[in-house]
C-alpha cells in the first residue's frame, strides 16, 4: 500500500467524504445488507466498527443529498394517517 493509499482509509475503510456518488452507495448498500448478520453474529468490536461506519456513510449521503425526495408514508404524520386509517377501515 503506497502512502497516498494510507491517508485515505480509517479503520474501516476509505473516508466517506472521498468516495464518488457511486462508490458511496455501493459502501451503503453492501453495509446495510451486512447489518442484520454483524448484529446477530458479530463479536462487540465488530458490531461497534460497523455502526461507525454505517454513521460515516449515512452521514455522508445525506450531507450530499440534503433535498433528497421523503415518502410522505415515512414521516410521523404519515405514520399515523396510516394507523387511522387501517383502524377506521371496516373489514368485511
Amino acid at each position: 500500500m503506497n502512502e497516498h493509499d494510507e491517508r485515505d482509509l480509517t479503520i474501516t475503510g476509505v473516508d466517506a467524504g472521498r468516495l464518488d456518488d457511486q462508490q458511496l452507495m455501493k459502501e451503503l448498500e453492501t453495509i446495510h445488507r451486512t447489518r442484520h448478520d454483524t448484529l446477530l453474529h458479530g463479536s462487540n468490536d465488530a458490531l461497534r466498527a460497523h455502526n461507525e461506519r454505517m454513521a460515516q456513510l449515512e452521514g455522508e449521503f445525506l450531507r450530499r443529498n440534503p433535498r433528497r425526495p421523503v415518502a410522505a408514508g415515512r414521516t410521523r404524520e404519515g405514520a399515523r394517517e396510516r394507523g387511522s386509517g387501517e383502524s377506521a377501515t371496516p373489514r368485511s
